[in-house]
């Protein structure tokens, strides 16, 4: 960024900006329409806002709005967005599709609306615990989320009671390294689709999906979990889940997955393929409470071994020791 903070010299709110016309080309350029090909093209128009074009793409990407729509649940009111002070000026907050501008992050009793229209256009790192706690969301969109400066989503959508459709589709998270009980305790949750959910540079998935007890069923196969090195709960309590295909993870990283599938008391099948237990050092307690669990990669179980395995997991786990499970 030093080039480019260098060259165009442009603070954080915008004061800066030579004129309306480049803020709209800068945004949409995001949308892949034709203004970058008329900043390419157009040498006068690259001199009049002095801008490298080698840096635009960057600039855009920083600071390119995302675009946030909200339902609330029924006869709830509170907060329905974490915001610090520090950055409320940049979060454009409105209900339904008026035009005037909401300086407010919660809902009252007298608010009358269909959805909450948020749009962040400044260049935030982190989307820890922002929607965190917030039990009157019922539905969440993400329809716009170009930043690719996102480097935090711990507790983003921690405690959501109420919420029952998160849509991620244009979800962005490729820098982000904790996910961290970002959707505990999301108890009203029947399904995810997390199919753009980029972890390849993710550390920490600790309680990630914990307490969802709803949840049936998990889609993890685009999950790259090379650098992870805290399961710790990951699936604490997801007391719904039936199956779960883990095969594709790569553990060998991994140092804590203690109670990771924790009461999950109606697992049947678990997929482990690729985790290399020799590299362990914490798995207390990893498969307690799982007294449904019939299979363990080709490992056959009963309800009576679950306490013997629990106990050999939270040590080494060697092949002859597993031999003797079968």
């Amino acid at each position: 960024m030093n080039s480019l903070s260098s060259q165009m010299k442009i603070n954080n709110n915008f004061d800066n900006l030579k004129s309306d016309y480049f803020l709209h080309i800068l945004f949409d350029y995001i949308k892949k329409n034709k203004s970058l090909e008329i900043i390419k093209i157009n040498k006068k128009l690259q001199n009049r806002i002095n801008i490298d074009i080698n840096s635009y793409k960057e600039y855009s990407q920083l600071f390119s709005s995302i675009e946030i729509e909200i339902k609330n649940s029924i006869n709830k009111f509170g907060k329905f967005i974490n915001i610090s002070d520090e950055n409320k000026d940049y979060y454009h907050i409105y209900f339904d599709d008026e035009k005037e501008e909401i300086k407010r992050d919660y809902i009252t009793k007298e608010d009358k609306f269909n959805k909450i229209r948020i749009i962040i256009d400044y260049p935030v790192q982190s989307f820890k615990e922002i929607f965190s706690s917030c039990e009157c969301i019922e539905s969440i969109n993400f329809k716009k989320f170009y930043r690719i400066n996102i480097n935090n989503m711990s507790d983003m959508f921690c405690r959501c009671l109420s919420l029952k459709e998160l849509n991620l589709s244009n979800f962005t998270s490729n820098n982000v390294t904790n996910m961290s009980f970002m959707f505990f305790k999301c108890s009203s949750l029947k399904e995810l689709n997390l199919s753009k959910l980029n972890t390849k540079n993710v550390s920490d998935m600790g309680g990630m999906f914990g307490e969802c007890s709803l949840l049936k069923e998990l889609d993890l196969s685009n999950f790259n979990t090379n650098k992870v090195i805290n399961m710790n709960s990951m699936f604490n309590r997801c007391s719904s889940l039936k199956e779960l295909n883990l095969s594709n993870f790569n553990a060998n990283n991994v140092i804590d997955m203690s109670f990771m599938f924790n009461g999950c008391s109606s697992l049947i099948k678990l997929e482990l393929y690729k985790f290399n237990i020799n590299l362990f050092t914490q798995m207390i307690c990893i498969f307690s409470g799982c007294s449904s669990l019939k299979e363990l990669n080709h490992i056959k179980l009963n309800k009576n071994n679950i306490n013997k395995i629990d106990a050999l997991l939270s040590g080494k786990f060697n092949e002859s020791k597993k031999k003797n499970l079968k």
